[in-house]
């Protein structure tokens, strides 16, 4: 371990490291960053803070080094000698600080660092948060790496600090006036890209643009970055404008967003985000933002680019910015520690945004239909797969309905409309509007006076698995629910004095079976039906109607389900099939042409083709028999 010098006492030294520095160098350099370009990120952090503890001595203290000297941070690039040098004018150290800050990878446990790797073989991203030593990332790209420090204490004097990496390091005295430290990177031969101004620029630009200080490179006397965050900023200075320009540069989008949502939010934890819905689902090929995830920014420094822990999955199409004050990070910042102080974020984040679409629904319907047109899907993902915040969605849900199909309603504005008799929420799942207004199970809910929610998304019969009630009321399948006709008669069985006789309805159902075999379940009649002469149903026990489209929609399960045809007793229809010989070819034809129509109307028919050759044949019956008439 490093003896503690008094400064006063201060010699030209050569201080040494434990012996498993440079093993533990090895796993820093090699090991800890994806990128070599974060080293500057760390360094610039560093400068920062020590700018910051400057900037709360000022003020309470005058008895300072240069307390006229602007808070700032200058990078200067020499590539011709391969170095690259970092200034601050900050807090600055004396040369014990130097030997206990720039020496804390010597005394921190690096043994039990190295034994922890090796017995558990974990990332050290997962567990080297303790170890402070951002700084020794440089030596990615540096072969060495020198400090000259001045502190704020006007008695102090100037230190020098030098290392290769390796096992020792010297601490000496310098010469330097000024407040505030240098630090010195004799690059790698393959490290002079860290010497192009346009290099650094960017790599400024991505990471440290909201640095709170001005940052200069060389002889420039314009900061690189912009320091004031707009997501930092109060709301109501800021302009739509604004934020339209800053979504913009963030993504590249050409399209301005169709929403965004300013946080600012002291507790429990205190965080500020800024963000996004796109006009579209699809990023564009020119997008800065190819991969899902928010900007996670900690004191306005980015620590990563993409996190997709800060919002649950069903919101992966949001982009925008996260900044907190509070949250941990370990010591590459590329991977946030998994506390629970990040799923509290998590949660405060997904709430807020779920809670400002309900009302961004209320006060600008027509935008959000535009929205959920685009992106319903995903919030029926949410209520489907998310167990947390699945049921906070349902608000959101907007459906074409029975009586409204060319309208978006909620789930509240269906409720509104009920009749007082209605005690259940009832849907229909189809795979068009078209097709759901044209099925016969919705007959007896015209009946009745009822709506019936359409639901025409693939996602809908897994979404409809998990949703089972909302306010009190249970959310019913209109095709399985067993629904009695009203008291008053239909106009379609008004028109017909009676149905089939009993001798008659059973000598019928038992030709039907002989035709359909063992494609259908059994034959049956029903009073549920006006318009049309028959429609199909599930057994009792089947699987759900939702779990079987699912399955279909998996390609878990293509074949034809035995289902129960149901015939209407009132349709002129199946009146006539009655009266037809038991010979006639076109009664095969005509059960045939309802079986599979029916078939056609649940999204069940595996080949459409084989109804159109059968249209020519009843054509053909229907015009000879026309003919024989005339």
């Amino acid at each position: 371990m490093v003896e503690s010098t008094h400064e006063a006492n201060l010699q030209s030294q050569t201080l040494t490291f434990k012996a498993e520095t440079k093993q533990l160098l090895d796993i820093l350099i090699h090991s800890l960053y994806t990128e070599r370009e974060v080293f500057l990120r760390e360094l610039i952090s560093n400068a920062a803070d020590a700018l910051t503890r400057m900037q709360f001595i000022l003020l309470t203290e005058r008895e300072v080094v240069d307390p006229e000297v602007e808070l700032k941070i200058t990078l200067i690039p020499e590539p011709e000698k391969r170095i690259l040098r970092i200034i601050d004018t900050g807090i600055g150290m004396t040369a014990e600080e130097m030997i206990e800050n720039l020496g804390t990878i010597a005394h921190s446990g690096a043994r039990a660092f190295i034994q922890a790797v090796k017995e558990t073989q974990a990332n050290p991203n997962d567990i080297i948060g303790q170890f402070g030593v951002g700084f020794y990332s440089a030596f990615m790209v540096a072969d060495q790496i020198e400090v000259i420090s001045r502190s704020y204490q006007p008695n102090a004097s100037a230190a020098r600090w030098y290392s290769r990496g390796q096992e020792t390091f010297q601490v000496e005295p310098a010469e330097k006036t000024n407040r505030g430290t240098e630090v010195i990177l004799y690059l790698k031969e393959d490290a002079n890209e860290f010497t192009q101004s346009v290099r650094l620029r960017e790599i400024i630009k991505k990471h440290s643009e909201y640095i709170p200080y001005p940052i200069y490179l060389g002889d420039d006397q314009q900061p690189v970055n912009r320091q004031s965050a707009l997501w930092r900023q109060p709301a109501k200075e800021i302009k739509p404008e604004d934020y339209e320009s800053f979504y913009k540069q963030l993504t590249l989008d050409f399209q301005p967003p169709l929403f965004h949502l300013h946080l600012v939010i002291d507790a429990p934890v205190q965080v500020y985000a800024l963000l996004y819905i796109p006009a579209s689902p699809e990023r564009g090929l020119l997008s800065a933002r190819q991969e899902e995830g928010l900007k996670l920014y900690a004191r306005k420094v980015l620590i990563q680019e993409y996190n997709r822990d800060l919002l649950p999955s069903f919101f992966r199409f949001v982009d925008g910015v996260v900044d907190s004050e509070d949250l941990p990070l370990n010591v590459s910042r590329e991977s946030v520690q998994a506390t629970r102080l990040l799923a509290q974020l998590k949660r405060i984040l997904t709430t807020r945004l779920i809670e400002a679409l309900k009302n961004w629904a209320k006060e600008k319907p027509t935008d959000y239909i535009t929205f959920w047109q685009r992106f319903g899907r995903y919030i029926r993902e949410g209520i489907a797969t998310d167990e947390e915040f699945g049921e906070l969605l349902t608000p959101l849900l907007r459906f074409p309905t029975l009586y409204k199909p060319d309208q978006w309603l909620s789930l509240d504005d269906y409720i509104l409309t009920m009749p007082a008799r209605q005690n259940k929420i009832y849907y229909l799942i189809s795979d068009s509007v078209g097709n759901a207004l044209n099925s016969p199970h919705l007959e007896i809910y015209r009946r009745h006076h009822y709506d019936v929610l359409l639901l025409t998304d693939p996602m809908d019969p897994f979404m409809m698995l998990h949703l089972k009630k909302y306010q009190n009321l249970e959310i019913a399948n209109a095709a399985t629910e067993e629904l009695s006709p009203p008291d008053t008669t239909s106009e379609a069985q008004e028109t017909e004095k009676k149905p089939l006789s009993t001798e008659d309805e059973a000598r019928l159902i038992s030709r039907i079976k002989s035709i359909l075999g063992d494609r259908v379940a059994d034959v049956r009649t029903t009073q549920r039906l006006d318009e049309s002469p028959a429609r199909l149903v599930g057994r009792q026990g089947d699987p759900p109607q939702e779990l079987q489209r699912l399955y279909r929609l998996l390609n878990a399960d293509q074949s034809i389900p035995q289902l129960v045809l149901e015939i209407n007793p009132f349709h002129p229809l199946i009146h006539y099939l009655n009266t037809l010989p038991e010979t006639d070819p076109l009664f095969r034809l005509s059960v045939e042409q309802i079986y599979e129509g029916m078939l056609l109307l649940e999204g069940l028919h595996p080949n459409p083709n084989d109804m159109v050759k059968r249209q020519y044949e009843i054509l053909l019956h229907a015009l000879k028999a026309k003919h024989q008439q005339e």
